[in-house]
């Protein structure tokens, strides 16, 4: 059938990695569960060696290179992208690692956002500089003056847009002019926009990037990675997961398609519900700012409008100045906002932040605590009546 761009976003998520002609009739891909792959003469044995060798991974050979399922589930984001082609990897996390790590050796420079997620940082910390990467944080308001940065041994300049827990947007255009004319491999977490909202390699990307663990699965049950790739990145990224067994279980994988289907529908109520909460805590006195770019008066809202087509339901804010003693007066009894780490379930969420411990390049200024938060799919007025309770405990801990 048609899957390219002239069918809407919403008939291509019902419709991509399914295949029922092929597999009797049945509307959903089936699950594989599998290791070995049996193969009926030398010559077929061979020629899948010859396949893994050239890095088309066009045929199956073994479990932690993918099975139909993966590939099904692999070729309906790749689509949604508009890439070439995808890698499923265990978590967001390991298909952020297999990236970098594709494209850096010892003596590499990395260019990388200051404001990412903090278990990146980490393994650039822990692991990359350990093993002989340089790597430096950058403004994520830099743009284009990234190229002040450049140094002649860089090879990956790695972005979030919006970042982590402070939801700046960056200039992704911008970047990746500057590092396609020098050459420079760029990769982008893309988990908060989803492929409904962003499309990265549209706007120069190498590498887009999903924690299918959040939107695309959408019920708090699955950890799943997944790289859109375009074609020149495919076989490093794919070779470099597969060797490191950054690999995706297959109930994991089918429920992310199952996830997937629903994502036309979840992602503007989602946008929807964080839009009203947003605008109402923009209000409330114990407020100091409400970090969502999909706000008009959000100083990243002029870059989010001209490259996004929609926003999730993550968002952070500053409260004023409180006592500890308050901030977990308000957090401790919250009954629909419950405290719990990801995000892009079906549930609201919120946690404390601590910006100003992961930051070096663009230094946390705000005096008050920070939240993010996550609106799920719940009535947002039940929301609300929630975190204005919240509220009544942090002022009645003064």
């Amino acid at each position: 059938m048609n899957t390219t761009d002239t069918l809407s976003r919403d008939t291509q998520l019902v419709h991509l990695g399914r295949d029922p002609a092929g597999n009797h009739g049945i509307v959903n891909p089936p699950v594989y569960h599998a290791s070995t792959f049996i193969f009926e003469s030398v010559a077929q044995l061979l020629e899948t060696r010859r396949d893994r060798a050239s890095g088309a991974f066009e045929q199956f050979t073994y479990g932690r290179e993918g099975t139909p399922t993966t590939r099904a589930l692999e070729d309906a984001v790749t689509a949604l992208e508009g890439g070439y082609r995808a890698v499923v990897t265990s978590c967001g996390l390991g298909a952020i690692c297999a990236s970098l790590t594709a494209f850096l050796s010892a003596g590499d420079h990395l260019l990388i956002v200051d404001s990412l997620y903090g278990p990146v940082r980490d393994f650039c910390e822990s692991f990359l500089v350990k093993f002989g990467v340089q790597v430096t944080y950058y403004d994520p308001l830099i743009g284009s003056d990234i190229a002040h940065l450049v140094q002649p041994n860089t090879k990956v300049i790695y972005l979030e847009s919006p970042c982590s827990l402070t939801f700046e947007m960056t200039d992704v255009p911008a970047i990746a002019r500057v590092a396609r004319k020098r050459g420079i491999t760029t990769i982008m977490d893309n988990t908060w926009a989803s492929p409904l909202c962003f499309r990265p390699l549209a706007h120069g990307i190498d590498v887009s990037i999903h924690a299918a663990t959040k939107y695309i699965s959408g019920h708090s049950d699955l950890m799943l990675g997944i790289a859109v790739c375009n074609e020149a990145s495919f076989i490093p990224v794919k070779k470099t997961a597969s060797g490191s067994g950054y690999c995706g279980g297959p109930d994991d994988v089918y429920m992310a398609l199952r996830g997937l289907r629903t994502l036309g529908v979840r992602m503007p109520r989602h946008q929807e519900t964080a839009t009203i909460i947003a605008q109402w805590l923009q209000k409330r006195p114990e407020v100091s700012r409400v970090m969502y770019p999909a706000l008009p008066d959000d100083p990243g809202h002029a870059i989010w409008k001209r490259d996004f087509t929609g926003a999730s339901g993550l968002f952070g804010a500053v409260l004023k100045p409180c006592s500890e003693q308050q901030f977990a007066a308000m957090l401790d009894h919250l009954d629909l906002f419950q405290m719990g780490y990801s995000w892009g379930g079906f549930e609201s969420l919120v946690v404390p932040t601590y910006p100003s411990t992961l930051r070096s390049a663009r230094p946390w200024t705000d005096k008050g605590p920070s939240l993010r938060l996550h609106a799920g799919l719940e009535n947002p007025d039940d929301l609300i009546r929630d975190l204005e309770r919240g509220f009544a405990r942090l002022a009645a801990a003064a």
